[in-house]
């Protein structure tokens, strides 16, 4: 349901005007069935509010990544281990390692560190690491997202999050925020659309507290002041005239949080003069917020049970 309303007042003086314009839009939230098939006019809509399930969810490998180097060792484990004990299939898909290519079935192992190249070097620290070579003490069968937090992150996250380490001549050097890299290059590239969704409220219930925005409606107050003028005024009942306008939006997507914008606005039509005091107007506009349509800072919290 939209609700708009708009008025001005003006001064003119020959055939050009200025005009105070005042405009006020309300839209109200629309949700979308479980279905996915139709929206529904809803009371509320909730948004997560946290920037970890949200990149998941928009599948924004890079800032994922940013966002999991700053996250405790301790907090990622948490979330690991919801997502093996509630979702396994998730989990198998999630830091797997590989094979080294010149052995068949020899994956790499999960250890505390990366394997030194005079040692056994099946040993990885890095989430989805490879085998380096073949052994009798190779994992068969590649190691996923419960060993990498039971035996690399020690199951508490005190070593390895969100860098590996490895011994000296490593066969693999560690690398600033290399398993933070590798666990959201997983999250992000090799789930469906529904997993990532699942993901995102683990992250959001064990990591960010489960915080979202509450926006019952949208709404936008503009306030503008436009330069008008009748483009031909001589001998004519009907004038067609043009206006330029600057001024600003003043939106509201929470309940007593504003945001003002600058806009600007155009505006075209016609205009007919019924007395010498009253004229009636005809006409078009053209409006802009001028911006990236972001809007920080918006209280959060957390939903009721």
């Amino acid at each position: 349901m939209l609700v708009a309303m708009e008025g001005s007042v003006g001064y003119g003086i020959g055939g050009a005007r200025v005009e105070l314009e005042i405009g006020y839009e309300r839209f109200k939230t629309k949700g979308i069935r479980d279905s996915g098939s139709k929206e529904d006019e809803a009371d509320t809509v909730y948004l997560l509010a946290k920037e970890l399930a949200y990149d998941v969810v928009t599948g924004q490998t890079d800032n994922l990544a940013a966002a999991l180097a700053k996250t405790s060792g301790k907090d990622f484990v948490q979330f690991a281990k919801a997502v093996g004990v509630s979702h396994p299939n998730i989990d198998s898909k999630v830091c797997v390692t590989k094979d080294g290519g010149s052995s068949q079935n020899k994956y790499g192992k999960y250890a505390e560190e990366t394997a030194k190249t005079t040692s056994a070097s099946h040993n990885t620290a890095v989430c989805g690491g490879k085998s380096f070579h073949s052994s009798d003490t190779n994992s068969t069968k590649p190691e996923v997202l419960k060993h990498f937090v039971e035996k690399t992150l020690l199951n508490n996250g005190s070593k390895n999050w969100p860098t590996s380490t490895g011994g000296a001549s490593a066969t693999r050097e560690p690398v600033t925020n290399d398993n933070a890299k590798a666990v959201a290059d997983d999250l992000t590239k090799k789930l469906t659309s529904e997993e990532k969704t699942i993901v995102a409220g683990l992250l959001a219930k064990t990591i960010e507290g489960g915080e979202v925005v509450e926006i019952r409606a949208v709404s936008s107050t503009s306030v503008m002041v436009n330069a008008c003028y009748d483009l031909l005024s001589e001998g004519l009942g009907v004038v067609p005239y043009a206006c330029v306008g600057l001024g600003g939006n003043f939106v509201g997507v929470v309940d007593g949080h504003i945001t003002p914008k600058l806009a600007y606005r155009l505006k075209a039509g016609l205009s007919y003069q019924l007395s010498p005091e009253i004229s009636a107007f005809a006409g078009g506009f053209y409006h802009r917020v001028v911006g990236d349509g972001v809007y920080d800072d918006l209280p959060a919290q957390l939903p009721l049970p």
